[in-house]
């Protein structure tokens, strides 16, 4: 990244403070004329509540490392804390994804790195600031990472950077600047016209020719009675005067239908149903339903791929990943409601796919020492089996008939 500014700037004297270096620094102003940060972009609800989303789902989900063969869940791996406890002694492990995911989609990047002990095992994950952190890739593609720390420049290889990114590395706010921009100037707009009490601008006429200190007057004494703030009152125009208005009203530039337009804009750039950011002219309740779901497969799922690799390259050796994988646990997202879930889990239960421990760790609930078989409770009388005269004759003392 810096030797692109680099050779930039070689290229073409350039000052910082002047509009030619802005684009560098993701700067320069939209069509609109308003220059979208990562702090003026969240000031568009829309943007705030597509990142809180994202982000929270993603930190919210439990992560826990499986083995391939037989898909047991493994406890007893020092990767299994930092993916699904602590990530520090001060930073829970669903805090730091939380925090790693909203740099990525406010910078484009999220990184951390991986603290070890003598042996090699990784014992923390501590969050750096994107801006601290360089990439550097050799010509076959592999990473390696420049991080400025209070100490010095350091370089580490890929194996202790945890890092995840938006896509194509860009974070949706820079892909969707334009949209943003729009949503601010469509905010400043209604702001100013409410502030003038809902009164657009406009000119005065008049038939008599005025010297520039007659208008200076007529402009002073307008603006003082009917000026923002003051808006609402009674005009009294004489000397054959009249006013027209020239700026656009709110009917004029279809406004709700514009704010809702940018929302849907917005909703995409991040790749989320409308429905979830409350745009919901076009919602009902099987399409509402049907995005939470769309929600999981594609706007989460690509995100969870991501961290699932960071996790495993960065906290599992090559020899660890034949045998263990990272995977999040994503029931609550496709649970509709408390009968469609009871239903679902009686099929599994009959189909024998499910055991009652396994229902009993979905709901929550602590194991039974009886709840680790297969068969069928539907075709179970629950009764003691019946004795196989065979196999186990009557005893020698046993009274005959």
């Amino acid at each position: 990244m810096f030797q692109k500014f680099l050779s930039a700037f070689q290229k073409k004297a350039v000052g910082v403070s002047t509009p030619a270096a802005l684009p560098l620094f993701g700067l320069a102003p939209t069509l609109t004329g308003k220059t979208v940060t990562t702090e003026s972009a969240l000031r568009v609800p829309a943007v705030a509540c597509a990142v809180a989303l994202i982000a929270e789902t993603v930190g919210s989900l439990p992560a826990k490392l499986f083995e391939k063969d037989g898909r047991a869940s493994v406890t007893d791996h020092a990767a299994f804390s930092l993916i699904h406890d602590e990530a520090n002694p001060w930073t829970s492990a669903e805090a730091l994804r939380v925090q790693l995911t909203t740099d990525a989609l406010l910078r484009g990047h999220g990184f951390a790195l991986v603290v070890r002990n003598a042996t090699g095992a990784p014992v923390e994950l501590h969050r750096l600031e994107p801006h601290m952190v360089q990439v550097e890739t050799d010509d076959f593609g592999e990473p390696a990472y420049l991080v400025q720390l209070a100490d010095g420049r350091h370089r580490y290889p890929f194996t202790d950077i945890l890092h995840v990114s938006a896509f194509g590395g860009a974070s949706p706010i820079t892909l969707g600047r334009e949209a943003i921009g729009l949503a601010l100037a469509f905010e400043e707009h209604i702001a100013k016209l409410f502030a003038n009490g809902g009164k657009p601008g406009g000119i005065l006429k008049t038939e008599k020719t005025l010297g520039d200190e007659a208008k200076a007057k007529l402009a002073t004494s307008w603006t003082a009675a009917h000026g923002a703030g003051r808006s609402g009152g009674t005009a009294i125009l004489d000397e054959g005067m009249s006013y027209e208005a020239v700026t656009m009203t709110l009917a004029d530039t279809q406004f709700a239908e514009n704010r809702l337009e940018q929302i849907r804009e917005i909703a995409r750039a991040f790749r989320v149903p409308p429905t979830m950011l409350f745009e919901l002219t076009r919602g009902t309740w099987s399409n509402t339903e049907e995005m939470a779901r769309q929600f999981l497969q594609v706007t989460l799922k690509p995100w969870l791929a991501s961290w699932s690799w960071a996790y495993a390259r960065c906290l599992l050796s090559p020899e660890e990943r034949r045998r263990l994988y990272v995977e999040f646990v994503t029931d609550d997202l496709t649970t509709t409601d408390t009968a469609a879930r009871a239903a679902a889990y009686g099929q599994y239960r009959s189909m024998g796919a499910m055991t009652a421990n396994e229902v009993r760790a979905g709901l929550n609930l602590p194991p039974r020492a009886d709840g680790d078989t297969l068969q069928n409770p539907y075709t179970t009388t629950g009764a003691a089996p019946a004795v196989d005269p065979v196999a186990d004759p009557a005893p020698e003392d046993a009274p005959h008939d």
